[in-house]
């Protein structure tokens, strides 16, 4: 008697909760968020322009991220360049620049004075293909 009594117990507990998780389920709230994120600047190119690549080596990097990534960003945002990557492994640099607006000695000017305190050099520069 006591078994039945204890399995009923049971039985009515589980479809009480059976019964309440059922009632509290709520449908998925939809939340419209203001993104506010910036878009980059796409660049804009004159009609004459004329596109070449640098490659050149850039000495006196220490890392990844406080160096080759602070020139890469520095050269990315001149006027004029297309686009810029540096390895710094490598310790080599690539550069997309119209060469109406840029000069080798531009891109130079801006590794070599890219962050305070470190000294960077540029070397090797020759025209990629």
């Amino acid at each position: 008697m006591k078994l039945i009594k204890n399995i009923s117990l049971a039985l009515v507990a589980s479809l009480t909760l059976f019964a309440s998780c059922k009632e509290n389920k709520k449908e998925p709230e939809v939340v419209t968020v203001n993104n506010t994120v910036a878009k980059e600047k796409t660049k804009v190119f004159a009609e004459n322009a004329e596109f070449s690549k640098a490659e050149f080596t850039i000495k006196g990097m220490t890392c990844q991220i406080g160096c080759a990534a602070t020139i890469e960003k520095k050269l990315a945002k001149m006027e004029g360049v297309k686009s810029a990557t540096v390895s710094f492994d490598k310790e080599l640099a690539i550069v997309e620049y119209d060469k109406n607006s840029v000069s080798t000695e531009d891109l130079t000017k801006t590794v070599t004075s890219a962050a305070s305190g470190d000294i960077y050099t540029v070397e090797n520069m020759q025209a990629a293909e």
